[in-house]
C-alpha cells in the first residue's frame, strides 16, 4: 500500500486511451493537430488568451520558464525548500546559464511579501550584488500548503512594484485549485503570475506537464530553448495528447479533488501528529522509528522526511480501502 509519492501514481485511463488514439500518423514535432491544440485549450480554461506548450518534466517546466524571465547574472527570489532549489538538481542554474536562487524562509515553505521584500531589500544595489529579476512560487508548496487569491495577488503586487517577472511552480496545481475552490484564472494571471508550470504526472498523467504563458512575449525565446535543451520531442503528439485528454470533463481537477480527500482522512486521523495544515494531498507527520516500522510492517510504504518526521502522499487512484487502513492504523499507534 504506496503511500510514497504521487510521482509513481497510475496514468489515468483517458490518458492511456488518448495515446493510442494519437498514433496515426501526424506532422512532426509540434506542428501536429493536438499540439495546435493547446494553445486554445488553456486559454478556455484560464479565460484568457495564452501560449501553451509542452514539456516531458516538471524540472524542465521550471528551468525553462525561469530561464526565459532571468538573465544569467541575475537572481531567483524562492523558498529556502523550494523544488527548483533542493530537488531539481541544479537545472535551473544551468538552464539559465548561471542566475543565482536566493533564499527566503516562510512557515511551510509559502513566501510572503514582508519575508520577500526583507531579504530584497538587503542585497546593495551594486556591480557586487546579484539583483532579483524573478519571484517564483509552488503550489501546493513543497509542504502541501495552497496559496489563495489574495496571497498570490499580494505577492505579484510586490513582483510588478520592484519590476520582477513572477513565476509558479504548479507540480501539484491542481490540488491547491482543489482545496481553494477558485478558478485557475483567479490565482495566477489575475495575481500577477506570468508563467505557470503546470503539473500533470503527479495527476494521472503520463510524461508530459506544460508550460503557460500568460505573458506571451516570452513563449518564442522558449520555444527555442526546449529545442535546444533536448526537450523538442518529435512525436510531441502524444504529450498534448496526454494533457488534452486530462482537461478534457475536467480530469485534472476530479483527480486532485479524490486525492485531497483521501489526505483529509488521514490528517483527521494523525491529529497532533500533523507538523502542516493538510490542505492538498501530502501529509507531513511527527513519528519515531519505532512507529513508522510498525505501519511498514503492516504494508504500507511512505518517505521518512527528517529525524522524527514522515510523509505520506495520496494519489489520485488511491484506493478507498487503502485510506481507511492507514488511518486506522495512525490512530491505533
Amino acid at each position: 500500500m504506496r503511500f510514497f509519492s504521487d510521482n509513481a501514481a497510475p496514468a489515468h485511463p483517458a490518458v492511456l486511451d488518448a495515446i493510442v488514439a494519437a498514433n496515426p500518423v501526424d506532422t512532426a514535432y509540434d506542428g501536429d493537430a493536438l499540439s495546435q491544440a493547446l494553445d486554445t485549450a488553456f486559454s478556455e480554461l484560464f479565460e484568457t488568451p495564452v501560449t501553451a506548450m509542452w514539456v516531458a518534466t516538471g524540472t524542465a517546466a521550471n528551468a525553462l520558464a525561469l530561464a526565459a524571465m532571468v538573465p544569467p547574472h541575475g537572481g531567483v527570489l524562492c523558498h529556502r525548500d523550494a523544488h527548483i532549489q533542493n530537488d531539481e538538481g541544479g537545472a535551473p542554474e544551468f538552464y539559465t546559464h548561471g542566475a543565482k536562487l536566493m533564499l527566503i524562509d516562510g512557515r511551510g515553505a509559502k513566501l510572503d511579501p514582508v519575508g520577500v521584500a526583507g531579504v530584497a531589500d538587503a542585497i546593495a544595489n551594486d556591480v557586487h550584488r546579484v539583483q532579483p529579476h524573478a519571484l517564483s512560487i509552488t503550489n501546493a508548496t513543497e509542504y502541501g500548503l495552497a496559496y489563495t487569491p489574495d496571497e498570490v495577488a499580494a505577492l505579484g503586487a510586490l513582483a510588478k512594484a520592484r519590476g520582477w517577472r513572477f513565476h509558479m511552480d504548479g507540480a501539484r496545481f491542481a490540488n491547491a485549485v482543489a482545496h481553494v475552490g477558485c478558478s485557475p484564472a483567479e490565482v495566477t494571471w489575475r495575481a500577477g503570475v506570468e508563467v505557470l508550470s503546470f503539473g500533470f504526472v503527479k495527476n494521472g498523467g503520463l510524461s508530459a506537464e506544460a508550460l503557460i504563458f500568460f505573458d506571451r512575449t516570452l513563449a518564442a525565446d522558449t520555444l527555442r530553448r526546449r529545442k535546444r535543451a533536448g526537450h523538442l520531442l518529435s512525436k510531441g503528439r502524444f504529450a498534448a495528447a496526454q494533457i488534452l485528454a486530462m482537461l478534457r470533463d475536467g480530469i485534472w481537477l476530479d483527480n486532485a479533488h479524490a486525492a485531497n480527500a483521501g489526505a483529509a482522512a488521514l490528517a483527521q486521523a494523525a491529529g497532533g501528529r500533523l507538523l502542516h495544515p493538510v490542505q492538498a494531498n501530502e501529509l507531513f507527520l511527527a513519528m519515531t522509528p519505532d512507529e513508522a516500522a510498525a505501519l511498514r510492517a503492516q504494508g504500507f510504504d511512505f518517505y521518512d522526511w527528517a529525524a522524527g518526521e514522515v510523509r505520506m502522499v495520496v494519489s489520485w487512484s488511491q484506493p478507498a480501502a487503502e485510506v481507511t487502513a492507514l488511518a486506522a492504523a495512525i490512530a491505533a499507534l
